[in-house]
């Protein structure tokens, strides 16, 4: 996990912060990344499949990416939506 307070939000954020969230396996194959930049805003990927995700605050970010981490794994995670 890395994420970043700046001291602006960037162009395109709603927010000011800039992150990258990461769980994959040894091989190099991602399974659960979180990420944001300015042309696509924030987003997640979830087992290849990429899409929008509505950040709320830091808190709920570390929450979403560790319930993902839960599912990816087999576990029960939060089954809410987190797309808009």
């Amino acid at each position: 996990m890395v994420l970043w307070k700046l001291s602006q939000k960037p162009t395109g954020l709603s927010h000011p912060f800039k992150y990258r969230l990461y769980y994959g396996l040894a091989d190099g194959a991602c399974l659960v990344r979180y990420d944001n930049e300015r042309a696509k805003g924030d987003h997640r990927h979830i087992s290849g499949r990429e899409e929008k995700y509505r950040f709320r605050d830091v808190e709920t970010l570390v929450s979403d990416f560790l319930g993902d981490i839960a599912v990816a794994r087999g576990g029960k995670g939060d089954e809410e939506e987190y797309s808009d």
